[in-house]
Parts: C-alpha cells; sequence; structure tokens
C-alpha cells in the first residue's frame, strides 16, 4: 500500500525543517523521513557542538595568553568527559524535540534509508510513499579517500562523540573541519598532526591569512604536515600507523585518525536514476534557479546536497529552505541570492571571509585597492594578548563597492557580518568606514579597514 502526500521530505536539518513546516502551515500534507536521528548535521554533528567545544577551547588559549598580565599561570586544562556531558545537554535533546515539533504540527515522521522507486515514490523500509513532489535536503558526507585501511579512520561525527579525547590524533586534510578539530584537540592536551596534500590548505580562504592562521596553529603545538599525502592506516598492538607520502613513505603513531579532507553530497543508495533525477557526484543534484531538479519537475533539492553557487553553510541551507517552500507553494518565482554570505574557520583566532578574494577579482576583470595590515599591535589584539590577527579589504575604485574582506583575530567571526550586510546591500566603503560604531569594540576596527 502507497501513501500518498503532498511532500516528501528527505531529511529533517535546516533545509528540510523549514520547507516541512511551511508546507504544513499552508494545509499541505507533509511526510519527512530520515536515516539518522532527527536535526540534521548542524544542530547534532557539526556546528552547534562545535561551537560548545571551541569556547572551552578559548577559555583555554585565554589563560595562556594572559599568563603573567594580570593573570596567575597554572595547571588550566579541558576535563574532556565533563566537557562532553555539557555538549550533551545541547544535542541529547534536539531529535526527541524535533520529531515533537513535526508531530504537532501534523507531519508524519518515517526513520529509514529512503530510496527511489519511481518519479514521485520513494520506498523507507516496508513503508512506499509518493509525494506530489518531493525535496532531496540530505546534506553532506565525508567523501571517500579510496586508501587501505580506509576502515581505521573516524568522522568528524564521531570525534563529537568521543568520551575520552585520545593523546595522539592524526587529522587527514587540510580544510576547516581538521583545522577546527585540531585547535580544540592540542589545547585539551593531545599531540596533534595535521596531513594536507597541497602547499596550501583552507582553499578558499584569504592565501596571507591563513599563512598566520598557520604561523599560529603550529605555535600551539600542531605538527603541520604541507605536501604530503596519506596514503594509508594500519591498526598494530593497540594503536593506528599512518603512512604518508612524504620521502618516499612516513610512519606516524596515532590513537586516532580523523577525516578532514572534505565532504560530497549525501546521495548514497537514494537511486535518484529510478527518479529520472540527474545529479553529479561532487555538486549534487542539479537543479535550476528555482532549486528544483533539471531533469524530474517533481523535485526540488537545497542545502549541500543541491548543486548552488552556494557555499555548504546552514544558513544557506535555511535561505534555500524558504526559497523553496515559497515556489511550491506560490509557483517558481524566487531564486538565491548567494551575494555576501560570509564564512568561518572556528579555530583561536577565527579566520572569516566574505565575497571575492584577490584572485578572484583579477580573474573578473575588476580594479580595486588593496588594504591590507597585521593587526596585532592594534588595541583589539593587545589587550587579550593575541599575536596572530591581520585583515585584508578589496575595494572597487570608481564605485567604492567592497568586493571581499577577509579578517583574522580576536572576534573576526562577528566583524565579517557587517562586511556581509555592506557587499550584500550595496553600502559603500566610505558609509562603512563613517559609521560610529560602540568603543573599545572589533566593530570600531572596521573603520580603520576600509
Amino acid at each position: 500500500m502507497t501513501s500518498q502526500y503532498d511532500l516528501l521530505v528527505i531529511g529533517t536539518g535546516t533545509a528540510a525543517s523549514t520547507v516541512a513546516h511551511k508546507a504544513r502551515s499552508a494545509g499541505k500534507t507533509v511526510a519527512v523521513i530520515d536515516s539518522r536521528a532527527f536535526g540534521g548535521t548542524c544542530a547534532l554533528r557539526g556546528c552547534d557542538p562545535k561551537k560548545v567545544l571551541v569556547g572551552a577551547a578559548e577559555l583555554v588559549d585565554w589563560h595562556r595568553r594572559l599568563a603573567a598580565k594580570g593573570i596567575v599561570s597554572g595547571e588550566f586544562k579541558i576535563d574532556w568527559p565533563s566537557l562532553m556531558r555539557f555538549k550533551k545537554s545541547f544535542t541529547d535533546p534536539v531529535p526527541k524535540s524535533r520529531e515533537d515539533s513535526f508531530s504537532e504540527a501534523g507531519i508524519d515522521t518515517y526513520h529509514g534509508r529512503a530510496h527511489f522507486i519511481a518519479e514521485r515514490t520513494v520506498q523507507v523500509t516496508e513503508n512506499q510513499l509518493t509525494g506530489r513532489f518531493v525535496l532531496i535536503a540530505t546534506g553532506a558526507a565525508p567523501v571517500k579517500l579510496g586508501i587501505r585501511g580506509e576502515e581505521f579512520v573516524s568522522t568528524s561525527d564521531q570525534f563529537l562523540e568521543l568520551e575520552q579525547l585520545p593523546q595522539r590524533i592524526v587529522f587527514i586534510g587540510g580544510g576547516y573541519i581538521s583545522f577546527e578539530f585540531a585547535h580544540i584537540a592540542a589545547r585539551a592536551g593531545a599531540e596533534v598532526y595535521l596531513v594536507h596534500r597541497s602547499s596550501r590548505p583552507l582553499k578558499g580562504f584569504d592565501p596571507d591569512l591563513v599563512d598566520q592562521l598557520v604561523l599560529a596553529t603550529a605555535e600551539i603545538g600542531v605538527k603541520l604536515r604541507l605536501e604530503e599525502e596519506v596514503t594509508g592506516v594500519e591498526k598494530r598492538n593497540g594503536h593506528l600507523e599512518v603512512f604518508t607520502s612524504a620521502g618516499g613513505e612516513r610512519q606516524l603513531e596515532a590513537d586516532l585518525v580523523v577525516h578532514g579532507a572534505g565532504r560530497v553530497p549525501q546521495l548514497g543508495d537514494l537511486k535518484l536514476s529510478n527518479a529520472g533525477i540527474r545529479s553529479d557526484p561532487r555538486k549534487g543534484v542539479l537543479v535550476n534557479g528555482y532549486l528544483q531538479s533539471v531533469s524530474n519537475p517533481a523535485v526540488y533539492a537545497a542545502g549541500d546536497v543541491a548543486a548552488t553557487d552556494g557555499l555548504p553553510l546552514t544558513p544557506v541551507a535555511g535561505m534555500e529552505g524558504n526559497i523553496v517552500a515559497s515556489n511550491l507553494l506560490e509557483g517558481n518565482s524566487t531564486t538565491a541570492n548567494y551575494r555576501g554570505i560570509p564564512s568561518v574557520v572556528y579555530t583561536i583566532p577565527p579566520l572569516a571571509s566574505v565575497g571575492m578574494d584577490e584572485a578572484s577579482a583579477r580573474a573578473a576583470g575588476l580594479k580595486f585597492r588593496v588594504k591590507q595590515e597585521e593587526t596585532a599591535a592594534w588595541y583589539t589584539s593587545r589587550r587579550v594578548a593575541e599575536e596572530h590577527a591581520g585583515f585584508k579589504t578589496l575595494v572597487e575604485e570608481g564605485t567604492d563597492r567592497i568586493l571581499g574582506a577577509h579578517v583574522l583575530g580576536p572576534h573576526a567571526e562577528e566583524v565579517i557580518n557587517v562586511f556581509a550586510l555592506a557587499i550584500r546591500e550595496g553600502i559603500p566603503a566610505g558609509r562603512i568606514g563613517s559609521t560610529i560604531y560602540a568603543y573599545p569594540t572589533s566593530g570600531s576596527d572596521i573603520a580603520y579597514m576600509v
């Protein structure tokens, strides 16, 4: 027997929940499906729990930086089991809360893996569900490494569930996941290696500020192995041997190896071909400007699983969820605006970016001025003894339009939002610079950055 709905939603993260609730509020019959605990990546396995751990690491770092500057030095460390219990106070209630919110709204819930068996029909365990429309919002998953011993490599999800922090950890890849977790683990007392196959980690962020962050990362004891590639992992006598390409072959001993080498759309066993849904394994479901499948008009996709120009970020998923809901309920009329969306690496100090970098601005043939400075001597950084800080802004000549902004240092994750607003709303650099900010704050530094 097949159950009929106006809308089937595969996934229960930000985009999925947004569309499901808006459709139900409009009187549509809705079912949501998830093979994992309800709540999605951000609330359960990503940004929210990660930021809890970052908060503890920040406190340790403040103590270290301000020792002998008014703070008494001495033992000050993270109690990992207690920190994880605190983290769980945020994540443990989410699945029930999310499922309850669906049920209270009159949305049917299904647990299990979904796969398409027809253009608008999916199979979930013994249930067949047909929707007038289907939303795919399944998020992303770690990319396959294709190395021997890959089964011994842990995911970022598993790192966030560790009851005890292992003493020796190797992170594979030089993206934001590896850097953020390496900063947490090092400040929690672990011996940390970060192995990245190219000379430039944190692709997509300003290279000059990345160089500063790499130096800060090395100074906290993280051993960066750039231009090395992990070729295999073996389990021996209760520990892991990590093999890399350096010098013919290098071996590193570890108690834990963590995958931080990138994520891809989680298409898995959805069997999209059964529904005539075209996709790219690296980009996701191929969609038009309305986030509708280019090959099956009954299907939409949003969030990390959709092949769009948007960054794989929770706010983007939320925006795309609102767009899909509007197009489903009112007909295709709304498209996404990806201009001025900030991205942050939650290291200590954090690194933030919005808009273009120098290379992309030059490739676009734009004429612009660059303002750049290391700012460790500025009051904002000096008062908290932060030795690694800086910024770079790109302003178009003639129009005074902010093309891009890149910030490293205290509260960079907040400062970048002002630049994001300026880029998104077309506010000229001069107006941002002449704004009266509360002083002394990190925001008041903006006047000197444009």
